[in-house]
Order: C-alpha cells, then sequence, then structure tokens
C-alpha cells in the first residue's frame, strides 16, 4: 500500500494560469508572499495569449493596476504609444506574462491538472493534481471553468437564469432580433423533416425563461496576410454535407442580389502588429459553433471536454476550408478569405491552444452582482476593488429555428437565438463577487468565475476585467494568508487603499 503523498507547501496557490491567475499570482508574489501557479495547459495568458489579440477594453478610463501595466508593457514592446495596437501578438503576450512572473519569483507548474480538491472546516486543505499535492493557507480559482471551487463544495450557477431569478429584463431566452448576427432572410433549417447539421435539435423555452443554456465557444485564429503565411487545409473527416445550411444562405442572398465579402464571414480587420488579425465571430455563420455542443461543458468531466474541445477545433478547420474551397461560396467570400492564413510564429502555424470559454461555472457567494447594479444607473459598492466599463455583451446561445408567421406562407426559418448588446456606464465591482459566502469555504478567491448572474457576467467576463479582478484577488491572499483570516474578514479598506497604491481605479469622479 503506498504511503499518502506529503502536500508541497505554500501561503497562496493560484490555479489555473489565465491573465487573471497570472495577475493575482505576480500581485501576492510581490506583497511578499509564497505563491506557486498552477495550470493544467502548457501556455501562460489563457484567450490572452490564445487568440484573443483584440482588447475589449470599453471605458479606458477604468483600465488601472496591473491592467493598465500590461499595455504599457505592450506599447513598450513595440516601442508605439498606449493604445496604438488593439492588442499584442499571442507570443508577446505570454512573454509579457513569463517575464511578470519570473522576476516575481512565482513558482510556476504546467500540466498540472486538478484531481481532488480536501476541505475541512470550511477551507480547502490541500489538493491534489497530476503534478502532486499541494496546500495553501489561501486558493486562487482563476480558471475559465472554476473547477476548484466545485471540487471545494461551493455552490455556483451555469447558464442563463430566467428573468424571475433576479427579476432582470435581459434574462433568459431572447425572442428573434435582427442584426450583424443573424439571418436576415429565411433559410430552410430542413431536411426531410430534421434540423441540418450545425442546429441545435431542442425545444426552446419561452421567451424570459431559462434554459441553462451557455453563450457559444470557439477559436480566435490568429491570421496572417503575409506572404509566408501558411494555407488552411482539408482535414481528414471533413464532411462537405455539413455545410448545406451555409449554401443556402449563399442562395438565398443571390436571389436577393445581394454579393456578401469575406468580412461578412469572419472578423478579417489587421488589428494586430505585423499584418495580423485575430478572427472574430461575424455573421449568421461564423466561427462560433452555434450547435449546443458547449452547453454540457461547464460541468463535464476532463473526457468530454476533451471532446468537446476537438469538435470545435474540427469545426473551425471546416468552416476555413469551407470558405475558402466550396463552389457555391461566393467568390468574393472565397478569394478574400484566402487572402489571410495562419501565421507561421504563432502556435505552430495552427490553431490557438486556447479554447474561447466565454462562460462556465459562476460561483454564488457573498454577493451576486447582476443586471440591477449596472442599470440603468451603476449602484455604488462601498467594497469596490475595480471597476468594470465593457456593455452587457451576451453572444449567441444557439441556432434553432422556428416558423416565420409573418410571411404569407408560412415558412421554417433559422435564426441564431440569444445576442444581446446592451451598453453600460462605468460600474465598480464588489469584493463580496470575489469570495464565496463564509460557511462554504473561507480561504478562497475567485476572479474569473466570480458571483455575478449571466446578464451581469456578459459585462464583467473581459480579459482587462479579469487582469484587474486578478490583481484584487492576489492581494486579497496575500493579505489573509499574512494575518490567518478568512477572506471573508479582511480589512477590505486595507485592500483598497493598497489597490489604489498600485494604481487600479476604483471610482470615477
Amino acid at each position: 500500500m503506498s504511503q499518502p503523498q506529503t502536500p508541497i507547501g505554500t501561503e497562496v496557490l493560484v490555479y489555473g494560469a489565465t491573465a487573471a491567475g497570472v495577475t493575482a499570482a505576480v500581485a501576492a508574489a510581490r506583497e511578499g508572499a509564497q505563491v506557486v501557479l498552477l495550470e493544467p495547459g502548457r501556455h501562460l495568458g489563457g484567450m490572452v495569449s490564445g487568440g484573443l489579440g483584440y482588447t475589449d477594453l470599453g471605458d479606458a478610463r477604468v483600465l488601472g493596476g496591473m491592467a493598465r501595466e500590461f499595455m504599457l508593457a505592450v506599447a513598450d514592446h513595440y516601442d508605439v504609444p498606449p493604445g496604438h495596437y488593439a492588442g499584442p501578438e499571442p507570443h508577446v503576450a505570454e512573454g509579457i506574462f513569463t517575464g511578470w512572473l519570473a522576476q516575481a519569483g512565482v513558482d510556476v507548474v504546467l500540466g498540472s491538472s486538478l484531481l481532488e480538491v480536501t476541505t475541512a472546516e470550511a477551507a480547502i486543505t490541500s489538493i491534489r493534481t497530476s503534478t502532486g499535492t499541494y496546500s495553501a493557507a489561501v486558493f486562487v480559482d482563476a480558471s475559465y471553468e472554476g473547477d476548484l471551487l466545485a471540487g471545494a463544495g461551493v455552490p455556483y450557477a451555469v447558464g442563463r437564469e430566467g428573468r424571475s431569478k433576479y427579476g432582470e429584463s435581459l434574462a433568459g431566452r431572447q425572442e428573434f432580433a435582427p442584426g450583424k448576427h443573424q439571418f436576415p432572410t429565411p433559410v430552410s433549417p430542413l431536411a426531410d423533416g430534421r434540423p441540418l447539421p450545425l442546429v441545435h435539435d431542442r425545444p426552446l423555452v419561452a421567451p424570459g425563461e431559462g434554459d441553462g443554456g451557455v453563450m457559444a465557444y470557439g477559436y480566435r485564429v490568429c491570421l496572417s496576410s503575409a506572404k509566408d503565411r501558411l494555407p488552411f487545409e482539408q482535414r481528414p473527416g471533413y464532411d462537405p454535407a455539413e455545410w448545406e445550411l451555409a449554401r443556402r444562405w449563399f442562395a438565398v442572398l443571390r436571389t436577393h442580389g445581394v454579393e456578401p465579402v469575406a468580412g461578412d464571414v469572419i472578423g478579417l480587420v489587421p488589428n494586430l502588429p505585423n499584418g495580423k488579425c485575430d478572427g472574430n465571430s461575424i455573421g449568421p455563420l461564423s466561427l462560433s459553433l452555434l450547435d449546443g455542443t458547449n452547453w454540457a461543458y461547464p460541468d463535464a468531466d476532463p473526457q468530454l471536454r476533451e471532446r468537446i474541445r476537438q469538435r470545435h477545433a474540427d469545426y473551425t478547420r471546416d468552416f476555413l476550408w469551407f470558405m475558402t474551397t466550396d463552389p457555391e461560396v461566393p467568390r468574393a467570400v472565397r478569394d478574400g478569405v484566402r487572402e489571410w492564413g495562419f501565421a507561421p510564429d504563432e502556435f505552430g502555424g495552427g490553431l490557438p491552444h486556447q479554447l474561447y470559454v466565454r462562460e462556465a461555472r459562476r460561483m454564488l457567494g457573498e454577493y451576486v452582482l447582476t443586471q440591477h447594479d449596472l442599470l440603468p444607473r451603476p449602484v455604488a459598492q462601498y467594497d469596490a476593488i475595480a471597476m468594470g466599463s465593457y456593455h452587457v455583451d451576451i453572444r449567441e446561445v444557439q441556432r434553432t429555428w422556428s416558423v416565420a408567421s409573418e410571411h404569407p406562407d408560412p415558412l421554417p426559418w433559422v435564426f441564431n437565438e440569444g445576442y444581446l448588446s446592451v451598453a453600460v456606464a462605468p460600474y465598480q465591482v464588489p469584493y463580496r463577487c470575489l469570495v464565496p459566502k463564509y460557511d462554504d469555504c473561507r480561504n478562497l478567491l475567485v476572479p474569473v468565475s466570480a458571483s455575478a448572474s449571466h446578464v451581469a457576467f456578459a459585462s464583467l467576463r473581459m480579459e482587462p476585467q479579469y487582469e484587474m479582478l486578478g490583481q484584487a484577488a492576489g492581494l486579497a491572499a496575500a493579505q489573509a494568508a499574512a494575518t490567518a483570516r478568512a477572506v471573508q474578514q479582511l480589512d477590505v479598506r486595507r485592500l483598497q487603499d493598497r489597490l489604489v497604491a498600485e494604481g487600479a481605479v476604483l471610482a470615477l469622479n
């Protein structure tokens, strides 16, 4: 019988080397805490170095602390004024994060997947991972999935709630709404009475009701227009039949005299240095996979998550191949997309290492941030530790269909459901959103899968805001470890003072 493994001890343990995980680890280490950063993958930075080169900033006035430090580091790297580029190249972002961690003396362990969480008396005592067992005074869950908080038994929510849950007018299943992400005219989604591929085959709940649906995932591909770009290739297993819906869409456009261009199917603005762009999801058919594959992801085991990730990877490669080669794709689209290819110096010339998990679990903590904290006017928070400003950005949740009864001859009409974009004024994020309830866990901070409703999380979920929340979590973790206090019982005023001293913006005068 094997002997129990002696845990590797530290003061602060951060799980997940997302941008929030990096800022949390560095902030805690700069405060003098001993820090271990565990990452289940092989890279640092999450989406910031994983394809999301374009920075979803919102109001630049709220950008402070390490988020602003990152922006300045990008400008310094390229020797340009701050904000000159929409964001850095992925490998540059990872290089900045790597340098921060090394300079701060953080012990980084890659390939460390969470296997088990041990708790006692409403606190995490240790975690077992694929690289060993670790104990700490304070833990930070900076993963996109919220795996550590779930393993600790902390309550959480997944997917969108109904309007009645928090009294939010924007919650729940959305009505059909026209827009750039929508099919503008009726396109039949059926073949032999059954939905085509890429259509979610599930009954719709009534508008405003919750269904647990999560926003679409996808890959934000880093593309290049340079001569050394790598052309898109046909994947083994590519099935042309999967793209019948796209062919029907293009056929309908032709009958209406509409000639789409490449920018109608994928964002191709050269918004990164050296002629690169991150391909965003634009149009009715895009890099976002809307067939409901990702709905199971948040609570899935590692094997199912890998199958879901692989499905998204295959879809992305097939999308790019179809749009550049299929004869039913308008020539302007084929030629326009073909002017781009994979950047050979990013991700080995292929897909990013990070799937864009727009949302997964959301902790039910000391305070649940909701639509009412953002709209119609932001609510003042006495324990503010950062500010948010990005609009409520709920991306499509599913591609479904209904009968277009407004037409003389009712037709089945495919539509993308869930997209919503509502502007907000800069708002304060309370510290209570980062901590579980006292009786649930007393030594855990959660800056990514934070405590928020689906609606509020759709604004909170942007990477610059994650960086600011991560810094706050790291400073709080160091303070809790040094004082041996529960994270819910910290001196929040002291935490705020430290944040302000480090350049954070907690209020706009």
